[in-house]
């Protein structure tokens, strides 16, 4: 009888992204149309940091980790980043959005989570979070 662990789970990663895991076809077809349907705000943070343009650091849109979409995720620091828009502040979505961090937690990644605002209006300050990172 196999039991499951942390142990186990972090067995099945190497450096950051869960390798083996198993994903539906339904969320490889949704990260493909949420990079074509990008925010503004998401938009711009790509803009900002695809091309290694920020610290050399290679960043991947739309990740799909433990069974989430990752708005960005960049491997070398096991940093996701989630940038977040009114909606987050609904109760159904924090629920949501706590599981999210619960598991991208226990897979031993980092999550940032912007604001819309932050991303648009004042991105030294999200560069200065992501720098706390590295």
């Amino acid at each position: 009888m196999f039991i499951l662990t942390k142990s186990n789970y972090l067995n099945q990663y190497h450096s950051g992204i869960i390798t083996n895991q198993k994903v539906k076809s339904k969320k490889v077809e949704l990260s493909r149309k949420l990079r074509k349907s990008m925010t503004k705000a998401e938009t711009h943070f790509w803009n900002a940091v695809r091309n290694k343009k920020l610290f050399g650091l290679k960043f991947r849109r739309q990740q799909i980790i433990a069974g989430f979409v990752i708005d960005f995720y960049c491997n070398s620091i096991r940093l996701c980043v989630e940038i977040d828009g009114d909606v987050h502040n609904l109760e159904e979505q924090k629920e949501y959005d706590e599981e999210k961090d619960k598991k991208i937690k226990y897979h031993d990644l980092r999550m940032l989570r912007l604001t819309n605002d932050e991303v648009l209006n004042d991105f030294e300050k999200v560069i200065q979070k992501i720098r706390e990172f590295i």
